[in-house]
Formats: structure tokens, C-alpha cells, sequence
């Protein structure tokens, strides 16, 4: 890999998504060798992918290269590659370009799809963990629409242009919500030799509410908001197989739908190397330091971890926060001391949750007050603003986003790369 040895403590960092980065910001210039591993040379902003698939930002503007994060930072070392197993008996990582010694390790290997068994789906369906997956649903979505102009069968062009959205989490409530305004404000004007109007969007929740990590009041509001956008919402129902064109339910309903986009659940992207009995819940547990049972020197942070407390006995959300608070956390001690039993235990923060559901509509949860509307997306806009990488992606978004409201407007529906399954 070509990293130097010195004589500094060396601390490999395996994933750069919000634990790894902010692990490593904190750690900058601090007096250690660090490593950061990813898989891609960039930090994406994962709550906005859903906005590149339905055309409202481009990928650039929420995505920021490592190497421009880190310059200048002394002993900091990038390296674009795949960790493939992590041997703790020598201390030692393997990946796709060669091994690597590491006095601590890190793993921040954020979470993957997960499909629960359904092979079906998981060959069919269009997964969102990345910004690939973001562009390869913006490009199928638009392709669908080329092809139903093409089509005389009018079930089969209802089809191609109806989307179905299995998950009704914030990923897929926000999902449903900015194809519903796709539907009602853009595609009508790109399309106007097709009836829109025939277009369904499903969204299928297998529990009793949507937004299930949230309060019923904001579960109410949302399932409320989009109902009122022409969204199908469907509830206590699970998706049992997928044929490519239609959904098959679990109480013998039938949805007809040429893209299934799946936002149902997530599961630790666990590397190779981490044994069974470390791993509880499909995450590695740790103990109050965020240090792996039984491994004096390798910590795992965020949806990779399973931190336990009274509230979250199955592990903390998996959702950005509780990977910042671990990574800051981690940094804090390793700069104070090395000894890790002289610690403070790992303390949770909840800051709250919030979920847009489209132009001037949203939900947001803070620790003493709850909000709506209006006032909840204006709340959600500037936190997601303020998170952004980057002055130039904080720019271009705020911009965007300006354009596509007073205008009623998204400029970036463009097949760039046509999508093609694998067969």
C-alpha cells in the first residue's frame, strides 16, 4: 500500500461515512498515523440520495473527495480499496491491494441492504446505499417513461410508469413524497402525450404506522400528507416475492409496478475476519467504549456496532448520529490517552429525528418539541444544509433547492448512464 512505518501509533479506519469521517477529522494533525480505507474516494451524504434518484441534486453536490477533506493534514493516508478480512491475532488487515499492520483499528463499514432471504427482490429491486444505486433509479424511473410512450397496451404502460416503495422509514416516506411531486409538477410537462395521471405510487409498510421510530404524531402527519398527494399507502403488509412486474403481498394483494425501489431494512456491512460470537443482531458488539468484545485494540462505531443501552437494548439506530457522537467520542479519548480503561463510557445523545415529505411538508422531532409543516421542512432543510461537506456542495444545494421551489422545477432528469440489469 506504500505507507511509511514510523515510529507513531498507527490507526486504520475502514469506512468513510459519518463515524470514519468524523473519527478522522477529529484525529487530524493529533500525533498518530492515520489510515482511512473506503471503498470509494469520496464521503457521500447519505439522507440526500434520495434526491439525486429523483432528480432534484446532482451527484457532485452531495458527495466531497477524501483527498480534498484531508489536505494538508500531516500522516493522513487515503487508500480506495476493500477490506476483505481483518486478522486480530497478527494485527493485521487485508484488502484488495495488499495488507496493512494497524496498532488500532476502526471499523465504520456503515450498513448495506438488507432483503430478508427474498431472493426475488433482492435480483429485482432497486436498492439505495449508495450513489450509484441513487443514479440507477433517477435512469430506470426515466427509461420506464421512454418506454411507455412506445407501448399500445395500456396495462403495460400503467405499469412502466407506477412505483412501488417497500419501507415506510424516512428513506421510503421521502421517497414516495418526491416522486408524488414528480408526478404533479415534471413529468406531466416532459410527457405530455402520456396520462400521468394513470401513474400509481405505492407505498408498502409492513407495520401499523409509517415513520415507526417516531412519534405517532409525526406517523399521522406524514401518512396524512401524502395520502393527500395521490400516494397509495399500504399498511400491516409485507412483500412476499417480486416477478418484475408485479409485487406479490402477504394478504394475497397483487400491485402492478415495473420498479420496485426496496427502503425496508438495513444490515451491517460486517468485514470478513470478525468471528460469530462477536457479532449479535447481524452487528459486532461492543462494550461501553465501543471497543469489540474480547479485541483490546480494534473499536466499531456506528451501524456497524452494536451499542446496547436501556433504551436501545437492540443497539443504537442506525442512522448518522449515533456514528458522529461515536466517532468525535473515540477521538476525544484516543488524543487524551491510550489507555482505554481509564475511559468515560459511551454516552447517546438523541438530537431528535426529522423526515421530509415534500414542498413545504415535513415532520421533525427535537428532545422538547415536535413539528410540522411549514416550519418542520424549513428546520429540515437548514440541518441537512449545515451537515453538507464542503462550502461549494453547501452552495450548489441551497441553490438547487431554491430553483426547484420557486419554480416548480428539476433540470437534472437526464439518463447519463442507462441502467441495465444484470442478468
Amino acid at each position: 500500500m506504500n505507507i511509511p512505518n514510523e515510529s507513531k501509533k498507527r490507526i486504520v479506519i475502514v469506512g468513510g461515512g459519518f463515524g470514519g469521517l468524523h473519527f478522522a477529522k477529529s484525529m487530524a494533525n493529533a500525533g498518530f498515523q492515520l489510515v482511512l480505507l473506503d471503498k470509494q474516494n469520496y464521503h457521500a451524504f447519505q439522507p440526500l440520495f434520495y434526491q439525486v434518484a429523483t432528480a432534484g441534486l446532482e451527484p457532485g453536490s452531495i458527495a466531497y473527495p477524501f483527498r480534498k477533506i484531508f489536505s494538508g493534514k500531516k500522516d493522513f493516508y487515503f487508500r480506495m480499496t476493500e477490506v476483505l478480512e481483518i486478522k486480530a491475532e497478527s494485527n493485521t488487515i487485508c484488502t484488495t491491494i495488499g495488507e496493512l499492520y494497524y496498532d488500532y483499528l476502526i471499523i465504520a463499514t456503515g450498513a448495506t441492504s438488507n432483503f430478508f432471504g427474498l431472493d426475488n427482490i433482492e435480483q429485482r429491486s432497486m436498492p439505495m446505499k449508495s450513489v450509484s444505486e441513487a443514479l440507477d433509479i433517477r435512469s430506470l424511473l426515466l427509461q420506464n417513461f421512454e418506454k411507455a410512450l412506445l407501448s399500445d397496451d395500456l396495462k403495460e404502460r400503467e405499469a412502466l410508469m407506477s412505483v412501488i416503495i417497500v419501507g415506510g422509514g424516512p428513506t421510503g416516506v421521502e421517497l414516495a413524497g418526491a416522486i408524488a411531486e414528480l408526478r404533479k409538477d415534471i413529468l406531466p410537462k416532459d410527457y405530455p402525450d402520456l396520462d400521468v395521471r394513470a401513474m400509481d405510487v405505492h407505498l408498502i409498510e409492513a407495520n401499523d404506522r409509517l415513520l415507526k421510530v417516531m412519534s405517532s404524531f409525526s406517523s399521522e402527519n406524514a401518512y396524512n400528507a401524502l395520502k393527500s398527494m395521490g400516494v397509495d399507502i399500504w399498511l400491516n403488509t409485507r412483500v412476499k416475492d417480486y416477478d418484475g412486474k408485479k409485487v406479490f403481498c402477504s394478504d394475497g394483494r397483487e400491485l402492478s409496478g415495473a420498479m420496485l425501489i426496496w427502503a425496508a431494512g438495513v444490515k451491517a456491512a460486517i468485514p470478513g475476519g470478525i468471528s460469530v460470537e462477536k457479532i449479535s443482531g447481524g452487528r459486532i458488539k461492543v462494550d461501553e467504549n465501543c471497543r469489540v468484545i474480547g479485541l483490546s485494540n480494534v473499536f466499531a462505531i456506528g451501524d456497524a456496532a452494536e451499542f446496547c443501552t436501556e433504551v436501545f437494548p437492540n443497539g443504537l439506530p442506525m442512522v448518522a448520529q449515533p456514528a458522529i457522537q461515536q466517532g468525535r467520542y473515540l477521538a476525544s479519548n484516543f488524543k487524551r490517552s491510550l489507555d482505554v480503561e481509564s475511559w468515560k463510557s459511551f454516552e447517546y445523545k438523541d438530537l431528535g429525528s426529522m423526515a421530509t415529505i415534500g414542498r413545504n411538508k415535513a415532520v421533525t422531532e427535537l428532545p422538547k418539541v415536535k413539528l410540522k409543516g411549514w416550519i418542520a421542512w424549513i428546520a429540515w432543510l437548514f440541518v441537512h444544509i449545515y451537515q453538507l461537506v464542503g462550502f461549494r456542495n453547501k452552495l450548489v444545494v441551497l441553490i438547487n433547492w431554491a430553483l426547484n421551489y420557486f419554480r416548480h422545477s428539476r433540470d437534472l432528469r437526464l439518463i447519463i448512464r442507462p441502467f441495465k440489469r444484470n442478468s
